[in-house]
């Protein structure tokens, strides 16, 4: 059973950064595609960005320019190095991982931005 332990939420004001992490449990992560996604109160979990095996990024509109994501193969961890942040952006960000056709999700961590 693989593990995933997300950290790096927590309360920030509007135009600070905060840096995700999603650890893996196993070694699996190395062949695998990581998602991060989030869900604010109310409404349906969404995907925010993607990492693939060979390294492609994906970002949805919302974020691009102020998200980053990137992973360290050694470590079995992804990041997501968010910037600028916005209220909207308040949500429990959770991380996830697909290989060979088996998902798996993270914990979630909350993120709360204020005005």
């Amino acid at each position: 059973q693989v593990r995933l332990m997300e950290s790096g939420g927590g309360l920030v004001q509007a135009g600070e950064s905060l840096r995700l992490s999603c650890t893996s449990s196993e070694t699996i992560f190395s062949i695998a595609d990581l998602g991060w996604y989030r869900q604010a109160p109310g409404k349906q979990r969404e995907l925010v960005s993607y990492i693939t095996i060979d390294g492609s990024t994906h970002y949805e509109d919302s974020v691009k320019g102020r998200f980053t994501i990137s992973r360290d193969n050694a470590k079995r961890t992804v990041y997501l190095q968010i910037n600028s942040l916005k209220p909207e952006d308040t949500a429990v960000y959770y991380c996830k991982l697909d290989s060979y056709g088996i998902t798996y999700w993270g914990q979630g961590t909350q993120v709360t931005v204020s005005s």
